[in-house]
């Protein structure tokens, strides 16, 4: 992990997630240069590994099919050739086929940081170089042969063992030009004094499928280490991936030993900040109101007031941190029963009436007629409604209008939708009036009081019921929150069972 400046920290943020990305970049491109220094094919260490290891692989896999191949060219060799010179040839072909096995299987057996790719390399190169020159010398069996078919057939064995080299032997290059070497060069002393057309034309011939063959070898390496290059990068990314997990499954566990230790703390504080407060606010209640004879001077009874409100509003504050703690931590309990959802609007529009009236607002309340009771938990319910129009009162301005449905949703659930005529909420503030503490531009240019709490617990507590929220709202065009509880709470009323018939005798 990138480490932070004391700029960064004296400015409160972190990392520069860009000089970070940049700074791996750099990292990995520094590791690729070094390696590629220390390497003998100016490609990674470990592609020198991945070659040779496909190298090693190809030719232990492909041993069984190069030694029937010699046995089948020496048998068939055999309709020009003494047996006994068939059998010699064949022998030195297996020999050198099974040194090739040999080295390539203790390749294989070898720890990748014991390996010298450059030894290896050689070793390879010369194995493969005896390998061709033993293919090769059956030219030297056939060159005073003159029968028919033999040109043809021995041409035809060394382009089939050419082209058995290029694929077995494609991820060393120079390998491949070891073990083709031997037979381009035979092949070029085989015809090098016959001057009849079909001579001409079978070197002609043999001469294009080497240079082909050769192309091929070339291209097939370049897919080879472009292969092992992709590998490499899906590896890196992999690991990048399981670090990056690891990291946040630490993050995670960071956050929620930090969110227990949180709940504790706040439980213990409310039991420890409610007691005093429960004093303060009995006290001053008692000097407000004057219960045990008036002030000496008028002002105590307005400071008594003053202590009395900012006490509830501390009280009230301590209250709804609790609610959202134990909305978020998934501890807050539902205690659900059967409620109608038009009677809680109603009761909370009488409750905060006064409010509105002393704002000269009108609450004008629309309900679709017999809606059926849902089973939600009526406390939060009534919180939810509380919260939304306490928030349309408090920003609508004087002489305002606010607007109360509750009705049917088209997928069968009951809806709670509060609309007003306020100053509305820019669309870039929405998201921050929905965090935890965020308030907007319009509260706090008129220092409205809130906590800032109001909405988020408003929407986790919908949230338990299954529910939805939305807020729409635009400047100068009023705010409408909506508040859906699922089809699944709404509670149809069932028919009566009928009486059972009573048999007459």
């Amino acid at each position: 992990m990138a480490e932070v400046t004391a700029e960064q920290v004296q400015r409160g943020r972190g990392p520069d997630p860009a000089a970070v990305a940049r700074r791996k970049l750099l990292t990995r491109e520094v590791k690729t240069v070094r390696e590629r220094l220390t390497s003998s094919t100016g490609l990674e260490r470990a592609f020198d590994n991945e070659l040779l290891r496909s190298f090693a692989q190809y030719r232990v896999s492909g041993s069984v099919g190069t030694m029937v191949l010699a046995l089948g060219i020496a048998a068939a060799a055999c309709l020009w050739l003494p047996v006994y010179l068939a059998a010699v040839w064949s022998g030195s072909v297996l020999a050198s086929s099974l040194v090739i096995v040999a080295l390539s299987r203790r390749y294989l057996h070898k720890r990748p940081e014991d390996i010298r790719p450059m030894q290896w390399r050689r070793l390879f190169t010369l194995g493969e170089g005896l390998h061709g020159l033993c293919w090769a010398s059956i030219l030297f069996l056939f060159a005073h042969v003159d029968a028919p078919g033999a040109k043809v057939f021995v041409t035809t064995a060394l382009l089939i063992v050419s082209a058995l080299t290029v694929m077995l032997s494609a991820s060393i290059p120079i390998a491949v030009y070891a073990g083709l070497s031997p037979i381009i060069l035979g092949i070029m002393l085989f015809f090098w004094d016959k001057r009849d057309i079909d001579s001409v034309t079978m070197a002609l011939m043999a001469a294009s499928a080497q240079l082909f063959f050769i192309f091929l070898a070339n291209r097939l390496y370049a897919s080879s280490v472009a292969t092992i290059g992709f590998r490499a990068e899906k590896d890196a990314l992999i690991a990048e991936l399981e670090t990056a997990n690891a990291n946040s499954d630490e993050a995670r566990r960071k956050a929620e030993e930090a969110n227990l230790a949180k709940s504790r703390f706040l439980a213990t504080m409310s039991h420890e900040l409610r007691t005093p407060l429960n004093a303060i606010l009995g006290f001053s209640e008692v000097m407000k109101n004057e219960i045990f004879g008036a002030h000496a001077n008028a002002a105590y009874k307005e400071y008594s007031a003053d202590i009395h409100g900012s006490g509830q509003h501390l009280l009230n504050l301590i209250n709804e941190i609790l609610d959202l703690s134990r909305i978020e931590a998934g501890k807050y309990e539902l205690n659900e029963e059967a409620i109608s959802l038009t009677a809680v609007v109603d009761d909370c529009r009488h409750m905060l009436a006064m409010r509105a009236k002393a704002k000269g607002q009108t609450i004008r309340e629309l309900a679709e007629p017999e809606l059926p009771r849902v089973w939600a938990d009526e406390r939060a319910i009534r919180q939810v409604v509380l919260n939304v129009l306490s928030n349309a009162i408090k920003f609508t301005p004087q002489g305002g209008e606010i607007t109360i449905k509750v009705g049917w949703t088209a997928a069968g659930g009951q809806y709670v939708t509060v609309t007003d005529t306020g100053p509305g909420i820019p669309e870039n503030e929405i998201p921050i009036v929905m965090q935890s503490f965020g308030r907007g531009s319009l509260a706090i240019k008129t220092a409205e009081q809130g906590s800032g709490l109001g909405l988020p617990i408003v929407k986790g507590l919908v949230e338990l019921h299954g529910g939805g929220f939305h807020l729409k709202s635009k400047p100068r065009a009023g705010t409408e929150v909506t508040i859906t509880l699922p089809a699944e709470r709404v509670m149809d009323a069932l028919p009566a069972l009928p009486e059972p018939r009573v048999r007459a005798a």
